[in-house]
């Protein structure tokens, strides 16, 4: 692995910090993160943001086939050459913007589903996690990389500032689970924030909901949440659901939920039960 500074350098290249480039440094680091995700030989491995190919060496000397994504035109050629000199050649580069990407051609081989691993730039981590979340269906796992901070959000229990809606729809379809912390110091250039990398397990909590309704439920939880330092009963009134402030407050009695509540102290299943109940209205 050559260090991304070096190689930026050779080509007159640089970190762009609108496309949130920090460059894994570490190899050891890049190892342990592959190494957590336990690609297995018959996995096909969606990657997304290959950068420089610090994981996407690794992860292809463990799975099938790996489709690296990268927008980034600049640093195809260098990607390619530090795959050429790891001896790699199950690894198909996509240079495209990962959230226009159609998950669903990708060739997700006999297990029919793939793994997804990245190092995710905070500016679209979330925009992606709701990408995966739509097309869960084709996917086994995810093991992303994060600010720890928005990490922390993702997995935070009801009641706290943390908790919020990617909390609520994460927490809806998948376990999560904290794999390992990664240092500032790791990174090229070295971020201003520490990182760390978690597993999203999906899985089917058996909620009975139909996908209308599933979607009802994502712009209920969007709703609740966006203006969140309001009751319930006023931020789901004032919000885009366009249902009227009467039959918010039927809803939320049929789902035994004080209308005084505010969205950060709903669970899961109480997002559930209120979606039920505004469905019928």
């Amino acid at each position: 692995m050559t260090y991304p500074g070096v190689l930026l350098k050779s080509s007159n290249l640089f970190a762009k910090k609108e496309l949130g480039q920090n460059f894994l440094c570490n190899p050891k680091a890049a190892e342990k993160i592959v190494s957590l995700a336990k690609i297995s030989d018959d996995d096909v491995v969606l990657e997304i943001g290959a950068g420089l190919g610090a994981i996407t060496v690794h992860a292809a000397k463990k799975g099938l086939k790996i489709y690296a994504v990268e927008k980034d035109s600049r640093i195809i050629p260098l990607l390619c050459s530090e795959l050429e000199s790891a001896g790699v050649d199950n690894v198909e580069l996509i240079q495209k913007d990962i959230l226009k990407l159609n998950i669903n051609e990708i060739d997700r081989g006999v297990k029919g589903k793939i793994v997804v691993i990245g190092n995710l730039p905070y500016n679209i981590s979330s925009q992606v996690l709701f990408r995966l979340v739509q097309n869960r269906a084709l996917i086994s796992k995810a093991v992303l990389m994060f600010q720890k901070e928005l990490a922390d959000r993702i997995s935070a229990p009801p009641g706290g500032r943390d908790y919020g809606r990617l909390s609520a729809v994460m927490q809806y379809c998948s376990k999560i689970k904290t794999l390992t912390d990664v240092g500032s110091n790791l990174f090229f250039p070295k971020p201003d924030v520490e990182s760390r990398v978690i597993e999203v397990e999906f899985v089917d909590f058996d909620y009975n909901l139909s996908l209308d309704q599933e979607e009802f439920l994502f712009q209920v939880i969007k709703a609740a949440f966006s203006k969140r330092r309001k009751t319930l009963r006023n931020s789901l009134a004032s919000s885009e659901l366009k249902i009227g402030k009467s039959e918010i407050e039927d809803g939320l009695e049929v789902a035994k939920i004080d209308p005084e509540r505010r969205a950060e102290t709903l669970g899961v299943k109480e997002f559930v039960a209120l979606t039920l109940a505004l469905w019928d209205r």
